[in-house]
């Protein structure tokens, strides 16, 4: 399941200098199905902030300002480079030698059929799985413990059975590895320094 949706980009934004001036360049979008104020750092150091249906201008802008020590670290970490291209290259090779195996024995393992695996250099996405069982992995989970990386493919796997996010999903999720809520937290806190 991918949960990326064609975006209305609006207008650079026009925020008096003082407002954005140490979180600038900015730009916002507006998204129908966002449910919160989102921040991304693009990869040249541009900030996006996705306006949920209903939300303003104005509490975007706000909600930027409030996360502006996040996105100083998003953008210090841009600019050390996590990984050298030795090191990109290992874990890419380890990821494809690696993870379409560790997939199939949890597929397995819970009875589910994957029609085929792809690694990917996705940006924002751990992974992603498709209706017709197609599963793409970032290659940056052999980066990851392996109970966290186990957690994103089970998360994955899972979408086999529910393609969305309910409560039953969760449910599901929850009777196969109860340990997720601490793999996402592990997620949230690291997985910025894994990009």
């Amino acid at each position: 399941m991918q949960l990326g949706l064609p975006f209305a980009r609006i207008a650079e934004a026009e925020i008096p200098p003082t407002a954005v001036e140490p979180i600038a360049p900015i730009y916002f979008v507006r998204h129908r199905r966002a449910r919160r104020y989102l921040l991304r750092v693009e990869t040249d150091g541009r900030v996006r902030v996705t306006i949920p249906r209903g939300g303003s201008r104005r509490e975007a802008d706000a909600f930027a300002r409030r996360h502006l020590g996040w996105v100083l670290r998003q953008r210090a970490a841009l600019s050390q480079g996590c990984y050298s291209p030795d090191d990109r290259q290992q874990l890419r090779a380890k990821a494809r030698a690696e993870l379409p195996v560790r997939l199939q024995e949890l597929a397995d393992q819970h009875g589910l059929r994957v029609t085929r695996v792809s690694i990917r250099n996705q940006r924002t996405r751990w992974g992603s799985c498709g209706r017709d069982g197609h599963v793409c992995l970032n290659w940056r989970l052999a980066a990851m413990p392996d109970w966290v990386r186990d957690y994103v493919i089970i998360h994955e796997l899972m979408h086999l059975k529910r393609m969305d996010h309910s409560p039953a999903y969760w449910k599901l999720v929850s009777a196969v590895y109860p340990r997720y809520r601490e793999a996402r937290q592990w997620l949230r806190a690291h997985g910025p320094e894994l990009r």
